[in-house]
């Protein structure tokens, strides 16, 4: 009896080895949400991320009434000048490390309309929950819900540590 009861707790204690370990848990910040995981942007990612980006600000733009916008290779140029501005000062803001302002840059590119507005983030977000955050901020969604932009420019430089400097630029 006492053999079979040796055999029979040996059995149940080999098989509750194979379980399946219990999934990991995200890890929790101080503020009680999960941590943020690094958003890594390939290269190959570019042209999916600008027009994930130009389709997200349309279906806004659309619910509240706007006309579409379109993707400009000029305000992509001076999105992008900005973003790695922004990264070599390692501070986000609207003024370049030459002095140069928005309409500066996309004077620069050659674009010929005129300025919007200029969005800029520091984050490790992806695009669509930057954008997220753009939309909450009355200063910022009135730059992406203006009834007078026509052109959209998007651009990011991402650092090796995964923080990234997005930029939008909105042109008539």
């Amino acid at each position: 009896m006492l053999r079979i009861l040796v055999l029979l707790v040996s059995a149940f204690l080999a098989l509750a080895a194979c379980a399946p370990p219990a999934p990991l848990q995200p890890q929790i910040g101080a503020d009680g949400k999960p941590l943020p995981k690094v958003y890594r942007i390939s290269s190959g990612d570019s042209s999916a991320i600008q027009y994930r980006m130009l389709d997200s600000v349309n279906s806004l733009r659309s619910a509240a009434g706007r006309q579409p916008v379109q993707l400009n290779a000029q305000l992509n140029a001076a999105a992008a000048t900005h973003s790695r501005d922004m990264s070599v000062q390692n501070r986000p803001w609207h003024f370049g490390s030459d002095g140069s302002s928005p309409i500066d840059r996309i004077q620069r590119v050659g674009y010929t309309g005129g300025l919007v507005g200029e969005n800029i983030s520091e984050t490790y977000e992806t695009e669509l929950e930057t954008l997220a955050a753009w939309m909450d901020e009355s200063a910022t969604r009135k730059i992406i819900l203006s009834p007078n932009a026509r052109n959209l420019g998007f651009s990011w430089l991402q650092e090796n540590n995964g923080k990234i400097w997005w930029t939008l630029v909105m042109g008539s």
